[in-house]
């Protein structure tokens, strides 16, 4: 009989139920996989607005991960919002012992309507503790621009990305004032491919969570 991949996913509880853990809870089952949720953090939001958050303590993080790796095997691993560099640094502990799953980051650093979800330093610590260990980045237009402020555009964000260690970068572009939506995929110093569709009206709680989270769910069902 076939076991059901386990995927552990690290991010924000949302009460509203639309987005941070409780989407990649559901984008995981729809897939076929078992979420075991690692809360980073405490949110206080609706639909449409983030009011307030507190991180958990670094420590809770890693004793929360700690023991479900003892328990079950994990075949893939999920990263959303982290909020502080304490626990961008508890992550990094953790994934390092696990060289060889993959990994995919939604590096969340804001709410849809742009309230701050991180501190000013987190991008930079994401990129040195976190990019060496990722298998697919996932950003959002907005969020490369904060990992890679250097770059002159989306491309050459997504370059600097994968030179700091991503595999891939899978850049979407649900953020840009276009009538079709673009989600590029990059590897090495190229494209490699363009995902195009008509823009769709209105915006979407939690769909970067969703589309990371099935990403992981590809992964830990051994799809390259």
């Amino acid at each position: 009989m076939n076991k059901i991949p386990v995927v552990m996913t690290f991010g924000g509880h949302d009460p509203s139920g639309g987005a941070g853990l409780q989407a990649d809870i559901e984008a995981l089952a729809s897939q076929g996989c078992h979420a075991t949720p690692v809360i980073t953090a405490l949110t206080v939001q609706d639909t449409r607005n983030v009011l307030d958050f507190v991180p958990v303590p670094a420590s809770h993080v890693i004793a929360q991960a700690r023991a479900v790796l003892a328990d079950m095997p994990v075949a893939a691993f999920k990263i959303g919002m982290l909020g502080s560099i304490g626990i961008t640094e508890a992550v990094h502990s953790i994934l390092t012992d696990y060289p060889d799953t993959p990994l995919v980051l939604d590096p969340v650093l804001a709410s849809g309507a742009g309230t701050q979800l991180a501190e000013d330093d987190l991008p930079r610590a994401i990129c040195e503790r976190l990019l060496p260990l990722t298998t697919v980045l996932t950003p959002n237009s907005l969020e490369a621009r904060q990992l890679a402020p250097t770059a002159d555009n989306l491309d050459d964000c997504a370059i600097a990305l994968l030179e700091q260690g991503a595999e891939f970068v899978l850049l979407t572009g649900t953020h840009e004032q276009t009538t079709h939506v673009v989600n590029s995929l990059y590897q090495g110093e190229s494209l490699l491919e363009a995902f195009t569709w008509e823009r769709l009206p209105h915006s979407y709680h939690g769909s970067g969570c969703t589309l990371a989270a099935a990403i992981a769910a590809m992964l830990a069902h051994g799809l390259d």
